[in-house]
């Protein structure tokens, strides 16, 4: 009879509003587990393990909800994870918290050009840059993105004057002296363009991006033998170069080299 009254007791507790998700849910770590958790979480998120790294941050941020580099971090695993708008939440949040830090802006924009919301990506890069006119970070990343703004809008002039001032702000931004040339090459600039991508493959020999580059300028300008090298080099390097939908919605060439390298490639086999 007392087991019977004891389950009946359970039955009827559990029918009370919101017993059942009491009964169920997870006790909240203590807050002395926060530098474990954050390390955790930031240790997943670097090696791109983001499905672990996602419950890691929640639980982060239950003990720590004021902790806007939380925040922000959450905000990039969940665009790993392909949801833009609620990274674009995170990263709001952080911004919310931290108000002067750059990197929540500099984050929530790459969120904004993922939804293809350019004005608002540029607003985010734009906050950025009028309060960081010195050289260095984050004025060069926020330049750089600026610059693959510009060049989905179309607006390659002032793309390449972007990344060529990315390249300025930051020496040795490599890439950002690759997107340059590339915007060289889409302007009908291709002596610019070759300068540009032959020095850097000088400095930077085993750089990928400007040697498939170089590939689809020399093929463009019928030098196919000395492009067949470049390629083989590249090719060998980082074998995306050969998938024309990354060039361009993830490393963002312009469509005029995308074209010339796809047309060296159905050639050249």
């Amino acid at each position: 009879m007392i087991r019977l009254l004891v389950a009946v007791l359970l039955v009827l507790w559990l029918m009370l509003p919101g017993a059942a998700a009491a009964a169920t849910m997870a006790p909240q770590p203590p807050e002395a587990d926060l530098p474990r958790l954050f390390e955790g979480a930031l240790q997943a998120s670097r090696q791109g393990d983001f499905e672990r790294a996602l419950p890691l941050w929640d639980q982060v941020l239950a003990v720590a909800p004021g902790d806007a580099a939380a925040w922000s971090n959450r905000g990039n695993v969940r665009l790993a994870l392909g949801d833009a708008e609620a990274a674009i939440a995170d990263q709001s949040r952080a911004i919310e918290l931290d108000p002067l830090s750059a990197d929540p802006h500099l984050n929530r924009g790459t969120a904004e050009e993922a939804l293809q919301r350019w004005d608002a990506a540029a607003a985010d890069y734009g906050w950025i840059l009028e309060r960081h006119p010195e050289a260095g970070e984050p004025r060069a990343s926020a330049l750089y993105n600026l610059g693959n703004v510009q060049g989905s809008r179309g607006d390659w002039a002032a793309a390449r004057a972007s990344f060529a001032a990315a390249a300025e702000a930051r020496p040795g931004f490599a890439m950002a002296r690759s997107s340059a040339a590339l915007s060289s090459f889409e302007l009908g600039d291709l002596p610019a363009a070759e300068r540009e991508l032959r020095n850097l493959i000088r400095r930077y020999p085993l750089f990928a991006d400007a040697r498939a580059a170089l590939t689809a300028l020399l093929w463009r300008q019928g030098s196919r033998g000395e492009a067949e090298s470049h390629w083989a080099a590249a090719s060998g390097l980082d074998p995306r170069y050969r998938q024309p939908d990354w060039l361009l919605s993830v490393r963002r060439w312009p469509p005029v080299p995308i074209e010339a390298l796809e047309q060296f490639l159905a050639l050249a086999g």
